[in-house]
C-alpha cells in the first residue's frame, strides 16, 4: 500500500476531495428541496438530471481529452463544478437545478475519467490492481465524509453549498502540481449493445434494473428522508449507511462469486435487497428498521453491480471484457434516468413507503429474471473458465471498469507458470 500511495497520494488526496463535494451535494438538494416545497416529482426530475449528465460525459470526455488534452478539461470542467455549486441557493427553481445536476453529471464524469487515465498511467501493471482498490475506498470514503460535514451547517443557508465548491477548486490543486506528466488517452474498442445482450441478457437486466436502485441511492435517498421527517442527522447516517455496508460486503461476496454458480448469487442477493427493503415497507416509521434496510440494500446492491459485470465476461472473450463493462456501465446509466422519474411518480401516489415499494420491485425483478434464465441456459459452474470477480464501484466510470478489469486480466497472466517452447 506504501507503494501506491508513495506514487499517487495527490491523485487520491484530489479523488477524496472530489467525492466529499459529489456526496454532499447531492444529499444536499435533497434535504433543501423539501425546504423549499419542491414536489416529489420535480425533485426527482432534478436528481435524474445527474445521471443523464453523467452519461453524457461517458461518451464525450475521451473525444475533449484528445482534442483538447488533460489539464484543459480538467480546469473547464472543475470551473464549472464550482460555478454550478454556488448557482443552486442562488436560483432556487426546480429548473435551475436540473440544468445545474446535467452539467454536474457531466462534468464530474468528466473529472473522474481524467483523473483515472492519469492514475493507470501512473502506476505499473504489478501495483495497478492494488491502486485501483484503493481509488474504490477513497471514494466511498469521501461520499461517508461528506453526510457527516452536512451536518454542520444551516440547509437553508449558503455555506453547505459553498463548501463543495471549495472542495472540488482545492481538489484540482495536488492533482495538477504533483502528478506525472499527462498520458495519451486511448478508447478501448467498443462492443455493440446487441453483442452484449446476446452473451449475457440477465447481465444487461440486471444492470438496468439495478440503475433504478442506484438512482434511489444516490439520488433519492435524501428526499425519503425528507418527506418521511427525519432530522439532518438521521438523513445522513441513512445515507452513509447505504456505502458502508457497500464497501464492506464487496470482498466477501465476490470471495463466494468464484466458489458457486453467480446465477445463484445473483439470484439470492437480488431477493435478500427486496425482502430488506420491505422491512421498513412493513415498519414504516421506526428508523432502526430503516438503517436495516439500507445495510441490506448497499450490501447487496453494490456487490450485485460487480458480480454481473463477472457474470457477463465468462460469455465474453477475454479481448472484449474492457469495453463490455462500458456497455453494461451505458445500460446501468439508462436505468438511473429512469429511475427518479418512476419513483417520483410512485412517492407522489404511494407515499413514502413508494421508496422501498421501488427498490423491492427492482432488486425482487432482478432475482425473478435470474430464475427464469436459469431455465435457459446450462450453468458454466465456476473454475479456469470463469472470470474472476473485480470489485467495482456503483460510481465508477467506463475508464474505471475497463482499468480494474484490464489489471485483474494482467495479473491473471502474471500469475500463469510460463510454458516451455
Amino acid at each position: 500500500m506504501f507503494q501506491v500511495l508513495s506514487g499517487s497520494w495527490a491523485l487520491f488526496l484530489g479523488l477524496y476531495m472530489l467525492m466529499i463535494g459529489n456526496g454532499l451535494q447531492g444529499t444536499l438538494l435533497g434535504v433543501r428541496g423539501g425546504m423549499e416545497h419542491f414536489s416529489t416529482l420535480e425533485m426527482s426530475i432534478v436528481m435524474s438530471g445527474y445521471f443523464l449528465g453523467f452519461l453524457g460525459g461517458s461518451r464525450l470526455t475521451p473525444e475533449m481529452i484528445r482534442r483538447v488534452g488533460h489539464v484543459r478539461v480538467f480546469a473547464a470542467l472543475g470551473s464549472t463544478i464550482s460555478a454550478v455549486l454556488i448557482m443552486y441557493p442562488a436560483l432556487v427553481t426546480p429548473w435551475a437545478w436540473t440544468i445545474g445536476r446535467i452539467l454536474i453529471g457531466f462534468c464530474f464524469c468528466g473529472v473522474y475519467i481524467t483523473a483515472e487515465s492519469w492514475l493507470n498511467s501512473s502506476t505499473t501493471n504489478e501495483i495497478r490492481g492494488k491502486a485501483l482498490s484503493f481509488y474504490l475506498i477513497v471514494q466511498m470514503a469521501g461520499i461517508v465524509t461528506a453526510q457527516y460535514i452536512l451536518t454542520l451547517g444551516d440547509i437553508g443557508g449558503y455555506v453547505l453549498f459553498i463548501i463543495p465548491s471549495i472542495l472540488v477548486s482545492m481538489a484540482f490543486a495536488p492533482i495538477l502540481l504533483s502528478v506525472r506528466p499527462t498520458p495519451a488517452f486511448a478508447s478501448t474498442r467498443p462492443l455493440p449493445i446487441r453483442r452484449l445482450i446476446e452473451a449475457s441478457p440477465l447481465a444487461c437486466m440486471g444492470m438496468f434494473l439495478l440503475g433504478g436502485v442506484f438512482s434511489a441511492q444516490f439520488g433519492m435517498s435524501a428526499v425519503y428522508g425528507t418527506r418521511a421527517g427525519l432530522d439532518i442527522s438521521q438523513i445522513s447516517i441513512f445515507v452513509s449507511t447505504i456505502y458502508v455496508t457497500a464497501l464492506v460486503a464487496q470482498y466477501p461476496i465476490g470471495w463466494l462469486s468464484d466458489r458457486m454458480d453467480r446465477r445463484l448469487l445473483i439470484i439470492g442477493l437480488g431477493a435478500l435487497g427486496g425482502l430488506g427493503a420491505l422491512i421498513s415497507f412493513f415498519g414504516q416509521g421506526n428508523y432502526a428498521l430503516i438503517l436495516v434496510s439500507a445495510g441490506v440494500m448497499g450490501g447487496t446492491s453494490n456487490p450485485l453491480y460487480a458480480l454481473l459485470i463477472a457474470y457477463a465476461n465468462d460469455y465474453l472473450e477475454r479481448e472484449d471484457m474492457a469495453a463490455a463493462s462500458g456497455g453494461l456501465l451505458f445500460i446501468n446509466g439508462l436505468g438511473a434516468i429512469a429511475g427518479p422519474l418512476a419513483l417520483g411518480y410512485l412517492m407522489d401516489h404511494v407515499g413514502n413507503a413508494g421508496y422501498w415499494v421501488f427498490i423491492a420491485a427492482l432488486m425482487l425483478g432482478q432475482a425473478g429474471y435470474g430464475a427464469w434464465r436459469m431455465t435457459r441456459r446450462k450453468s458454466r459452474g465456476h473454475g479456469p473458465d470463469t472470470v474472476p470477480f473485480v470489485p467495482i464501484g456503483s460510481g465508477a466510470t467506463p475508464v474505471a471498469a475497463e482499468m480494474l478489469q484490464e489489471a485483474k486480466v494482467q495479473s491473471e497472466h502474471a500469475d500463469q507458470p510460463a510454458t516451455a517452447a
